[in-house]
């Protein structure tokens, strides 16, 4: 499938749940909405008063419907369950926005709208870093545990995906914006632990950004050499990659729980779950992309003394290689 066809299909994707959010709101507002609450909801079918009620209901049953389903629809249909990956810098944004212009939502303007300009920051350093690791393509691939998934599930892999890729990241992706609904569930004055938060967030973009280009830069090269016909270089040990094995995974990890301070602050602090589970999946995530490693036999005996070196995702220094232990921090 072309390169245009698939970027169409990327953009008219999430039309169905924009289309019924707007028309939700249309009614809502129609019919006197927040200006006089009991007469718009007396005034209101069952549906637009349920839809207005439950925000975080009403988030789970839109992703259910239009991503678990419709995106699975279309994997299908290409074979290839690449969408996911991309949206996952897309949805973020769109959840922000659906709590910030939800009926119910309650927030402190500056709160909504620094937690806003964040999300959308992390959300172009992500997508910007997808289309460049891509060459610019939409779709050119589909994320490798997936596919090393569907030679696992063989036959069963239609069915199993669903599950596998997509289930799974209602509970992920839900799950980690759940701060953002907390932001717009409380209005309460900026303090100095909103400050801490931004701080925590941007350091997260920032390292990210850093480590990803890095990456990118040596992924790059050893293309190149490829190409040539030279060695590759075994091991990325240089800028951030000195210092850590996967410090992308640990600005990941520092801009998610950035936004779980934001929600500690407004007295959700049982939102963190949703960063707990997506840091125990990373820490999976970890383990697999280490055994892909060395099983790579150009790269495996210098990625086990870089394992042996270097810490696993806090950044650090390096410890002498006849520790004999793995720096597990």
């Amino acid at each position: 499938m072309g390169n245009f066809k698939k970027a169409v299909i990327a953009f008219l994707a999430p039309l169905p749940s924009i289309v019924f959010y707007l028309s939700f709101l249309h009614n809502y507002h129609y019919h006197g909405g927040a200006a006089d609450a009991a007469a718009a909801a007396a005034s209101l079918s069952p549906l637009w008063v349920w839809c207005s009620q439950h925000p975080l209901l009403l988030a789970n049953v839109l992703f259910f419907i239009n991503v678990n389903l419709l995106f699975w629809l279309i994997g299908f249909i290409q074979s290839s369950h690449w969408m996911i990956d991309l949206y996952w810098t897309v949805i973020p944004v769109m959840l922000v926005h659906y709590y910030a212009t939800h009926p119910f939502a309650r927030f402190s303007f500056w709160r909504s709208t620094v937690v806003m300009i964040l999300t959308w920051v992390w959300s172009i350093r992500l997508t910007h870093n997808y289309f460049r690791r891509e060459s610019w393509e939409w779709g050119a691939r589909e994320d490798w545990r997936f596919t090393d998934m569907r030679k696992q599930y063989g036959k069963h892999w239609w069915w199993a995906s669903f599950f596998a890729v997509y289930l799974s990241q209602q509970a992920f992706l839900i799950g980690i914006c759940l701060p953002m609904y907390a932001v717009h569930s409380i209005d309460k004055p900026w303090n100095i632990w909103d400050s801490i938060a931004v701080i925590i967030c941007m350091s997260g973009i920032i390292i990210s950004y850093f480590a990803d280009t890095q990456l990118h830069e040596f992924v790059s090269r050893n293309n190149r050499l490829k190409e040539l016909g030279v060695p590759m270089v075994p091991t990325l040990d240089k800028g951030l990659w000195w210092y850590s094995r996967h410090p992308n995974y640990f600005g990941e990890q520092l801009w998610w729980w950035g936004l779980v301070i934001f929600g500690w602050n407004v007295e959700h602090g049982w939102t963190f779950v949703g960063s707990l589970i997506n840091s125990m999946c990373l820490a999976y995530v970890t383990i697999l992309v280490e055994q892909r490693m060395v099983k790579q036999e150009y790269r495996a005996d210098a990625y086990r003394m870089y394992q042996k070196t270097t810490s696993v995702w806090i950044p650090w220094f390096k410890s002498p290689p006849s520790g004999g232990k793995d720096k597990n921090t």
